[in-house]
C-alpha cells in the first residue's frame, strides 16, 4: 500500500509517499480501507520532531480517518467487512490502509458523507473527553475557546453550545471570528488586537468564565488564570506558546481554580474505547440531526500531503483540511 512518511525533521517538504507492506489486523483490531484522513496540530508538531508517536504506533501520521472496514482481526465482533465507519488513532491515518482497535471505530453518524466522516473522530474525541468529561462543562456556564477556527475550536463551538453552555472564543482575524460567530459563538475576541483578559472580564461582568479550552500552552498560562471564575478550570491541550511558565499558585488557589492538563494520542486503548463510547452517546445524535456539523476547509489527494501541510501551517483554514486517499 500507499503510506505517508516524514523523512526527518522539519517542513512540509519533508513529507515522502512510499509504498510499504499492508497492515494485518492483529488480535480485537480492525483493518479499514482508508478514503479520508484528518490533518490534526499533533501531525505538524511530529513533522517537525517535537512530538513522536507513543511507543508501538504508526511512524505514519494521521490521527483520524473515514473508510470502510476490510478485514477483522481475532475477537472482534459488532463490525463486517464493508461497514463504513471513522476511527481513531494513535498514528497511521495517512496511509491506504490501517489497522485499528476495534473500539475507536464507530460507524459513520447518519446523514455525513463517507469523506467528511474523517473529520470527526478525533475532534469529537478531543473536545467531548476535555470539556464534558474532565472539565465537567454545565448548561449555563461560560467556555472561553482559544483558536475557535480550527478543527478542534469549530467543533468545541457547536458542543457548547448544543449542551447550553456559553461559547467564548478568540481568533486572530476577522474572517475567523465571523465564522465563529457563525457556529454560535456568543462573545468573540480578536487576540491580535483585543486583550482577551480585559474583555472576558468585561462580558462576565466581572466574573470571569468558568473553563477555559487552551492550545497555547505556556504564552498564555497566568492570563487564563487571570480570566477564570472562581471555581474556574482550564484546560490545556495544546503548546503551542511553549511548554514553560511561572504559575503564581496564590492566585490559582483564591480562585479555587483547577489546571487540566491533558493529551489523547497516548492514552491506553481502555481509555480511548471510553471515549468514543461517550462521544458515540452524546455527540453522534447531535451530528445525525444537523445540530453539530464537521466544518471541512480543503480536501487534497494523499500525493500531494505537502501541499496539505503547507496550507495547514499558513493558518489561512477554518474547520479541518483533509486528505483524499481513495474514491468515497
Amino acid at each position: 500500500m500507499k503510506a505517508v512518511y516524514y523523512d526527518g525533521a522539519g517542513g512540509p517538504e519533508v513529507l515522502r509517499l512510499r509504498d510499504v507492506p499492508a497492515p494485518v489486523p492483529a488480535p480485537g483490531e480492525v483493518l479499514i480501507d482508508v478514503v479520508a484522513a484528518g490533518l490534526n496540530r499533533a501531525d505538524v508538531q511530529q513533522r517537525r520532531g517535537a512530538y513522536p508517536p507513543p511507543p508501538g504506533a504508526s511512524e505514519v501520521p494521521g490521527l483520524g480517518v473515514s473508510g470502510r472496514i476490510a478485514a477483522l482481526g481475532p475477537g472482534v465482533a459488532g463490525f463486517r467487512p464493508g461497514d463504513e465507519v471513522c476511527a481513531l488513532l494513535a498514528g497511521g491515518g495517512y496511509a491506504e490502509q490501517v489497522a485499528v482497535p476495534a473500539g475507536q471505530v464507530l460507524p459513520v453518524p447518519e446523514g455525513v458523507d463517507l469523506a467528511t466522516a474523517a473529520a470527526l473522530p478525533e475532534v469529537a474525541a478531543t473536545v467531548f473527553s476535555n470539556l464534558f468529561m474532565a472539565a465537567g462543562v454545565q448548561a449555563g456556564e461560560s467556555v472561553l475557546i482559544h483558536g475557535a477556527a480550527g478543527g478542534i475550536g469549530t467543533m468545541a463551538v457547536q458542543l457548547v453550545r448544543a449542551f447550553g453552555a456559553v461559547p467564548m472564543v478568540t481568533a486572530g482575524s476577522r474572517a475567523k471570528l465571523e465564522a465563529g460567530r457563525g457556529l454560535g459563538a456568543a462573545v468573540l475576541f480578536n487576540y491580535r488586537e483585543e486583550d482577551f483578559v480585559a474583555r472576558v472580564r468585561d462580558a462576565s461582568e466581572g466574573r470571569g468564565v468558568d473553563v477555559i479550552l487552551d492550545v497555547v500552552g505556556a504564552k498564555y498560562l497566568m492570563r487564563n488564570i487571570e480570566a477564570l471564575a472562581a471555581a474556574g478550570r482550564l484546560v490545556v491541550i495544546g503548546l503551542q506558546g511553549g511548554a514553560r511558565a511561572e504559575l503564581d499558585l496564590g492566585l490559582l488557589m483564591g480562585k479555587r481554580a483547577a489546571i487540566i492538563a491533558t493529551t489523547l494520542r497516548a492514552r491506553p486503548a481502555e481509555e480511548k474505547a471510553a471515549i468514543m463510547r461517550a462521544v458515540a452517546e452524546h455527540v453522534w445524535p447531535l451530528v445525525a440531526s444537523g445540530e453539530v456539523a464537521a466544518r471541512v476547509d480543503r480536501v487534497f489527494p494523499l500525493a500531494e500531503a505537502a501541499a496539505a501541510h503547507e496550507y495547514f501551517d499558513s493558518g489561512d483554514h477554518v474547520g479541518k483540511v483533509l486528505l483524499a486517499v481513495a474514491p468515497a
